[in-house]
């Protein structure tokens, strides 16, 4: 691990970075110069998978190549006392943004929000947020608690989704049918949004934790956010993605095997298209 004075310094530009994005309007990017975009799926700690996403990407040789993740903390990787070490994946996403500010991007997904925002998820008496404070703590010891208050304003910095140019919608997931009926997404490009939109019927909480993929629930929101296809992530899969509808498409990094997707951005796709562009990583359980 890097020392706690060398990774905090990445983090809080990291921070500054991610409000500062280039076409980005309250809580909403707009991908600005932009030929193409790989998007990985949920991480939640899983650091082969990212350094394999990474190496695809090849950001250097690709200079009109964004690349988006997506919810990265909370994973089965643990310290020798027990702490997850998902908060690794934080600190690599920030020394990537820094490193290519416009075209690096994280979006975060339900365990990101449970974690900023101190709503317990797990199972029985053992949180998953816990186990990221314990994981915090053991890598940065008396330095843990400034660490964690980097990584918690890291997750505040970052936007809710994202949109190519050629009408691809990015995030984490999509609100029930139910919150759909009074969704605007006009929100998004908000300054500042009220702390209820943070909870259970608020627009954020909607967008990470909605699992409705029925094709009238996708063309619902789709059309709230005039896209055309939505590449989202939370819904775990057996084979790395999976395509539930005509106009969905979900990518998982989260085990093996995984799947990101590759797609132009500079022309309009098929829904076809954007399938063809998945690459699986590893080998089918």
């Amino acid at each position: 691990m890097p020392p706690a004075e060398r990774i905090l310094p990445i983090l809080r530009r990291a921070a500054v970075l991610c409000r500062s994005t280039p076409g980005r309007t309250g809580f909403l990017v707009r991908l600005q110069d932009c030929t193409d975009v790989l998007v990985a799926g949920d991480l939640h700690g899983h650091v082969p998978n990212f350094q394999a996403v990474y190496k695809a990407a090849d950001l250097a040789a690709a200079p009109g190549r964004h690349l988006v993740l997506q919810e990265v903390v909370h994973g089965p990787f643990r310290y020798p006392g027990g702490g997850d070490k998902s908060h690794q994946l934080l600190d690599l996403f920030a020394a990537l943004k820094c490193q290519f500010p416009a075209r690096v991007h994280l979006l975060p997904g339900n365990h990101e929000l449970a974690q900023w925002t101190n709503r317990p998820i797990g199972k029985g008496d053992a949180t998953q947020n816990a186990g990221f404070r314990q994981g915090v703590t053991e890598a940065y010891g008396t330095a843990g608690p400034d660490v964690y208050a980097a990584y918690m304003d890291l997750i505040a910095s970052l936007p809710i989704a994202l949109r190519t140019p050629n009408d691809v919608f990015l995030s984490h997931s999509l609100p029930s049918p139910r919150q759909l009926g009074t969704f605007d997404a006009r929100r998004l490009e908000a300054t500042a949004l009220d702390a209820a939109e943070y909870l259970p019927g608020g627009i954020v909480y909607g967008i990470v934790w909605g699992r409705d993929t029925a094709p009238r629930t996708v063309d619902d929101y789709l059309r709230k956010v005039d896209a055309d296809f939505l590449v989202s992530g939370h819904i775990p899969t057996d084979a790395g993605f999976s395509v539930p509808n005509h106009r969905q498409l979900i990518v998982d990094c989260s085990a093996t095997p995984a799947a990101y997707v590759l797609f132009p951005a500079d022309r309009k796709l098929a829904h076809a298209d954007l399938v063809a562009g998945v690459v699986v990583i590893g080998p089918p359980a």
